[in-house]
């Protein structure tokens, strides 16, 4: 197998997190099973991320559809988040990780919020790695959040004009460029709902691999897949 072309890496990979229920099941396990073992491979694929120097990684974990799932599974899933934040904290402090989440932190329980706003805090100042989780997110509710935003600025005198890149800012992590490159797992054909703002030019790249055992290796040929790729952004291809 080829060498990874480093200096055609992404700078911003977006990976939808898929297929921890079906690789329970196939293995005649509880749901949940396949999410504490979904986690293990949210750690490689960060440390791989880190490794590659590449400094933007966002991981679509949890929706706003999500909070419909079955209760034991969404506490459960609170719980995973919970303890891995308690146990990852002295990772990312180590490895220069700012932890971020994209979505709607109010969502979740009081306590869960401080942890996580404790964590973002501690870890701002860190630059080597961008990590941003997507909690209780929704595209189209990014998009509705950020329309309002902006009618409200205007009607301030705030701003006096609206063009993409005034409404990029009105995202929840507008501060981030653009997914180069998106990953979904599980072989599903679509979005579900996941930056449809930010995706307008991003490679999608799908594999069959379920989540838990999409790891260091499975990532490498996604990355390799990329990297042979020629970004057009809707132009013409000259020659």
């Amino acid at each position: 197998m080829d060498k990874i072309k480093l200096n055609k890496l992404p700078t911003h990979v977006a990976i939808i997190m898929d297929g921890n229920g079906r690789w329970a099941k196939l293995k005649k396990l509880k749901r949940v099973e396949g999410h504490s073992v979904g986690i293990e491979s949210v750690r490689e694929i960060i440390t791989t991320t880190r490794e590659l120097a590449i400094p933007y990684l966002t991981l679509y974990a949890f929706s706003k559809e999500n909070w419909a799932r079955p209760k034991d599974e969404v506490t459960t899933l609170l719980t995973l988040l919970s303890v891995y934040l308690e146990e990852e904290l002295p990772l990312m402090m180590d490895q220069g990780i700012c932890f971020n989440i994209v979505g709607e932190l109010e969502d979740f329980p009081k306590k869960l919020q401080r942890q996580i706003a404790g964590v973002i805090q501690k870890t701002a100042d860190n630059s080597n790695l961008h990590l941003n989780i997507a909690l209780s997110y929704s595209g189209r509710r990014e998009i509705i959040h950020a329309v309002k935003a902006i009618v409200e600025d205007v009607k301030k005198g705030v701003i006096k004009k609206i063009d993409e890149k005034i409404f990029k800012k009105y995202l929840y992590a507008g501060n981030i460029p653009d997914p180069d490159f998106l990953i979904r797992t599980s072989g599903e054909m679509r979005l579900s709902n996941f930056l449809l703002w930010q995706v307008a030019y991003t490679e999608i790249y799908v594999t069959e691999t379920l989540w838990p055992d999409f790891r260091k290796k499975a990532y490498l040929e996604a990355l390799r897949e990329f990297t042979r790729r020629e970004r057009r952004f809707g132009k013409v291809q000259e020659g």
